[in-house]
């Protein structure tokens, strides 16, 4: 028989999925984190009710959690459950609202990681050189990478990317990015040009799956024929950060920043950055800013003879 607080998770699950419509993978992060508290509860003997927990209890959970977690994925679960208490005071679930003197730890801000200009299209280029790979591999993933540079895409857009989302004429993407919002990305040439090489011989992989549903349809096809997942797209990302440029540890989310960086030094406006990245704040978009005085900084300490002074 389920306990009153595993019912009121799966009443907040469910409002997720069919009143928010909250993409399954925020789905599956908030279940997690509510059923650590749920088992934390158990273990400590403590209620396994939302209405009778206290803010004492809540804390003690989040203690534990700094011996395994980062301050980041701490910061993660505070919101989710600051965000289920309000929705079940919102339904009048709960009597009152505990959980929102919950404070999340203090994250220290790093700066994004990036390539060089001359590093990122040496990783872009490097499948075309890979003697290891069959040349249908070596097409999609030049084709992959000149994507995830050239448009500047999260990992999990490009990998939900579906055939009939490419525009080769007018050389943009459309794509679906967090809270379901979608934007169309441009990109440039040796992308177009690239695309159009991986989708000629597509096929090929495609024939290799049988009937495998989703892979019909799919822009990305791995060598059995079946739709890429998201850890098979950052083990491409990791071949060629280590052969182009001896980094063995990118993740795609470091071509997005190169991408952002990039655009910015050549001269684009923030607001435009904004656009192409598909963020919802401005202060997000912001960080690329740190990123190139960083740079500037640099540039001038090695050269400016009053730096050494």
């Amino acid at each position: 028989m389920a306990t009153p607080l595993e019912t009121q998770i799966a009443t907040y699950l469910d409002w997720l999925a069919h009143e928010k419509r909250s993409p399954a993978s925020t789905r599956e992060t908030y279940a997690r984190a509510l059923r650590a508290l749920h088992a934390f509860c158990e273990e400590k003997s403590l209620p396994l009710d939302a209405e009778r927990l206290s803010l004492v209890a809540l804390r003690a959970w989040l203690a534990k959690l700094f011996d395994t977690d980062q301050a980041s994925t701490i910061g993660r679960k505070v919101a989710t459950v600051r965000a289920f208490y309000r929705f079940l005071f919102r339904k009048g679930l709960v009597t009152k609202n505990v959980a929102a003197q919950l404070k999340s730890p203090k994250i220290r801000k790093g700066l994004p990681r990036f390539l060089t200009v001359d590093d990122a299209f040496r990783v872009v280029e490097a499948p075309s050189e890979d003697a290891h790979r069959e040349e249908a591999l070596r097409l999609r993933d030049r084709a992959l990478l000149e994507l995830l540079y050239g448009a500047g895409l999260r990992v999990s857009e490009l990998r939900g990317l579906r055939l009939a989302a490419i525009d080769l004429g007018a050389r943009r993407v459309r794509v679906m990015g967090k809270g379901q919002k979608e934007r169309l990305a441009p990109f440039g040439a040796p992308a177009l040009e690239a695309l159009r090489a991986w989708l000629e011989i597509r096929p090929l992989l495609v024939a290799r799956g049988g009937d495998a549903g989703e892979a019909h349809d799919a822009l990305w096809i791995g060598d059995k024929g079946t739709a890429l997942t998201v850890r098979q797209i950052q083990n491409v990302v990791r071949r060629y950060g280590a052969l182009g440029a001896g980094r063995g540890d990118l993740h795609p989310h470091a071509l997005r920043h190169s991408y952002a960086t990039h655009l910015l030094d050549a001269g684009a406006d923030l607001r435009g950055i904004q656009e192409l990245l598909g963020h919802a704040s401005l202060a997000t978009t912001q960080r690329y800013t740190h990123v190139s005085v960083d740079r500037l900084m640099a540039v001038y300490d090695k050269a400016h003879p009053l730096a050494h002074e």
